[in-house]
């Protein structure tokens, strides 16, 4: 059984998604260590909280080398809500904070979007749907393949990507007028804005396209 690295280091839903991949047959293993990191199959960088505290913490455990170095081998790579915003070159999330760089893009606040006028709450928290950056599909050979255009994933987050290249966007989602990426694609790397492990049996579909990949030995 080939394993999937879930990192560790103290701002994820860690368990949601360790069972998520059990569910879906794979051997998922907690870890922040670069060892575990190196000999897993995939990887998985979940997160919740503040961009400046998950950077400075990802140094202090020494991961944020690895992790590149592990991107660039062409290893499966799955960033969640904040480790997809992690993947951005720069947040803009209370001052301006240096990300891994493996999307080049920014991370932005939502409330800037809507102004003061509009009844809007951030965060944007709840069930909200996906759709195809383009008319036709893309997602056929992704980790989204198989979901059909418009369905709900759950969301909490006050911040969003937004990738210089928008041929790295698979989904958009619509928040009060405004449509923001929430699916990234970049060869071996993926992000989701949303939560997979808390959008039922569609999010669980992402687990199980992961487990095929892994089991191909490799990325889409």
């Amino acid at each position: 059984m080939k394993s999937v690295a879930i990192i560790d280091y103290g701002l994820g839903n860690i368990f949601s998604v360790k069972h998520a991949c059990e569910y879906c047959g794979m051997k998922a293993l907690v870890t922040n260590a670069p060892r575990d990191i190196q000999n897993a199959s995939a990887i998985i960088l979940p997160g919740v909280g503040a961009f400046g505290k998950a950077l400075a913490d990802l140094k202090a455990f020494d991961l944020e080398g690895v992790l590149i170095e592990e991107i660039k081998k062409g290893k499966p790579f799955i960033g969640i809500c904040l480790g997809m915003q992690l993947l951005m070159t720069q947040s803009h999330e209370f001052g301006q904070h240096k990300g891994l760089d493996i999307i080049t893009g920014s991370v932005l606040p939502l409330r800037e979007k809507f102004g003061t006028a509009q009844n809007l709450k951030v965060p944007h928290i709840g069930w909200n749907a996906i759709f195809s950056e383009e008319k036709h599909d893309r997602w056929g050979n992704t980790l989204l393949s198989g979901i059909p255009q418009g369905t709900s994933m759950y969301f909490v987050h006050s911040f969003y990507c937004a990738p210089e290249n928008n041929e790295l966007v698979l989904s958009r989602t619509e928040y009060g007028g405004f449509r923001f990426a929430t699916a990234i694609q970049s060869d071996n790397v993926y992000g989701f804005q949303f939560h997979p492990e808390r959008s039922g049996a569609s999010g669980i579909a992402i687990y199980q396209n992961l487990s095929k990949m892994i089991s191909r030995g490799g990325a889409s």
